[in-house]
């Protein structure tokens, strides 16, 4: 790891984790290795020495896990085993000591909510072996005032639909809070809970460096398994989020592995606040080390969820800061600061213009994400600027997500097609992260030799890694120099945050300090020139002893008694 010019060692509760700059790989989509037109560990492994020129410290890499793929990896049918269209074992373990040799670190993802319903337990399950029979929810449904049969309660999926789907085999429902081969793990069996623990063990001893626990706050579910009692989608998640022994299970998960290893564990967590985040971290808490929250995620949905196509798509900065800053100055615990990830549009696309200031409003992303306090999170593709794609019809999408939310709005009357939501999917779908990484202006951008999985986003002639290594004032030299500014900046990892000018329309403002070292950073989050009179805010600035760090212009912003900004313009000063 890079080493810090301004580390001083009585910096309280140090950490590599929170020192570092990670990166997340969605490996279908970031290179192949063999031409099948799907992205593999080989695939990355060829690519570790241009995340070492990147600067980054840690990967956390989407699952590759053994799985039929009805949810991209997601559905996991064997943890032990390395799913044959991304590589071997060998493979994987050549890609761990590729990184390990570059002093990178291995973030795997944990997916224990549900397994595949191809797995050997929900068999098993299903076939009511006497051993298995309880390792998922299976409940006798009920019928309707026709006789028709029904689910065990209201809850719906992820995916759209009901949570429940009857198995002739068993002659019961079982429950998928995801797709319907994505059955959920019931956490109150402690056999379940040996297994899982089991399988951390196994992989942690094979010396990887922490997980990504996903979806990691719907484990423990309500006794009687109540109905929902929102509209909000999916019907049932204020019933199910969060659950009466989720802090039980993790805890217990926590002492029994991950406390016994120098590793990183980071929460994905829907529905979640600030005090309620704080509950699950550090040794006070669950034992995890940070999580991501939604909270700035859902600033452009609707109040019935992102999945819903009424309502949403519009953002004010100044809600943005407030929600941030809360983050930043009320937590409990250590951030996991992200803009996007393989569930998300692409940010450039979302936050900032992906027209004519695409290169100054990725710069300026890149700029909060590597500022703010929390372990910076890079999701592939946004270190050059990558944007949402173009998808003329749902039969172009492969999110199910996406497609199930669309289904459910036609199956209630409220379209007549497919096509009247085609905004609603061009800015949302999750399909948009997982376009091919543009690596060149080659055929299918570099992906692949042969026709890729998904198809490439139209712009990789102009938005590739190729054309920006070579273009010193390309997005992916700003994401370079941020990173090297960051690692050795003690004041950009363990500083204060503190807001300036928090009502304003167009500027985010804000300082980060750690005893002497002093750091003022300015975004013009706009597209139009904005003055920003610093005398109105409670700090004390001299203008004239503020020294430029980094911008995103070539020459910075003009300083007399204001700073005048450009379009998108950000800046780090010293002061």
């Amino acid at each position: 790891m890079a080493p810090n010019s301004t580390v001083s060692s009585d910096t309280p509760d140090r950490q590599w984790w929170k020192e570092a700059v990670a990166y997340q790989i969605y490996p279908r989509s970031f290179n192949d290795s063999n031409g099948d037109g799907i992205g593999d560990i080989r695939g990355i492994t060829e690519k570790v020495d241009y995340l070492d020129s990147l600067g980054i410290d840690v990967v956390w890499l989407c699952p590759v896990y053994q799985s039929p793929q009805a949810d991209n990896g997601y559905d996991i049918s064997d943890y032990r085993s390395i799913d044959e269209q991304f590589g071997t074992m060998a493979d994987w373990e050549a890609l761990l000591e590729a990184l390990h040799a570059h002093d990178m670190r291995l973030l795997m993802d944990l997916v224990v909510n549900h397994t595949s319903d191809e797995h050997e337990w929900f068999q098993r399950s299903r076939r009511g072996d006497d051993a298995y029979k309880d390792y998922y929810y299976w409940r006798d449904g009920g019928e309707d005032e026709h006789g028709n049969p029904t689910p065990p309660n209201n809850w719906g999926s992820f995916m759209g639909g009901s949570a429940w789907t009857y198995d002739e085999i068993r002659e019961q429902w079982y429950l998928h809070l995801y797709d319907e081969k994505q059955p959920d793990l019931n956490w109150r069996n402690p056999d379940v809970r040996d297994e899982i623990a089991s399988l951390v063990e196994w992989w942690l001893e094979k010396g990887i460096d922490g997980f990504r626990l996903d979806a990691i706050h719907v484990i423990s579910k309500p006794e009687g398994l109540p109905n929902g009692t929102t509209d909000k989608k999916p019907i049932g998640s204020e019933v199910f989020s969060h659950g009466p022994r989720v802090h039980d299970y993790l805890r217990e998960l926590y002492d029994r592995t991950f406390a016994n290893y120098d590793v990183v564990t980071v929460g994905e967590m829907g529905e979640t606040t600030v005090d309620i985040a704080s509950e699950y971290l550090g040794e006070e808490g669950d034992g995890l080390d940070m999580l991501f929250h939604f909270e700035h995620m859902d600033i452009d949905v609707g109040p019935r969820g992102r999945w819903d196509p009424e309502g949403g798509g519009e953002w004010s900065l100044p809600e943005f800061k407030r929600i941030m800053s809360r983050w930043q100055t009320q937590l409990e615990g250590w951030n996991a600061q992200y803009l996007g990830n393989h569930d998300q549009p692409r940010i450039v696309s979302r936050f900032g213009n992906d027209g004519t200031y695409r290169g100054e409003s990725a710069k300026l992303l890149a700029t909060f994400l590597l500022t703010t306090h929390g372990t910076p999170f890079v999701y592939q593709g946004e270190e050059i600027g990558m944007t949402n794609a173009e998808f003329e019809s749902l039969d172009e999408l492969d999110d199910p997500m996406m497609i199930g939310a669309v289904e459910d709005y036609l199956a209630a009357g409220k379209a007549d097609s497919p096509e009247e939501l085609r905004e609603f999917w061009n800015t949302q779908s999750r399909d948009h992260a997982r376009t091919p990484m543009q690596w060149s202006d080659d055929e299918h951008a570099g992906f692949t030799d042969e026709k890729p999985w998904f198809p490439v986003n139209e712009n990789y002639r102009d938005i590739n890694v190729e054309a920006a290594r070579d273009d010193e004032g390309s997005v992916w030299h700003h994401y370079r120099e941020l990173i090297n500014f960051r690692h050795d900046e003690d004041a950009l990892v363990y500083g204060e945050y503190s807001l300036l000018l928090p009502d304003h329309e167009q500027v985010y403002a804000y300082t980060r300090v750690l005893g002497d070292d002093r750091l003022l950073i300015v975004l013009n989050w706009s597209e139009n020139p904005a003055t920003i009179d610093l005398g109105q805010t409670e700090v004390d600035f001299d203008f004239t002893d503020l020294s430029v760090c980094l911008s995103n212009y070539e020459e910075t912003a003009t300083q007399s008694d204001e700073l005048l900004f450009r379009p998108y313009e950000a800046a780090v000063y010293r002061y």
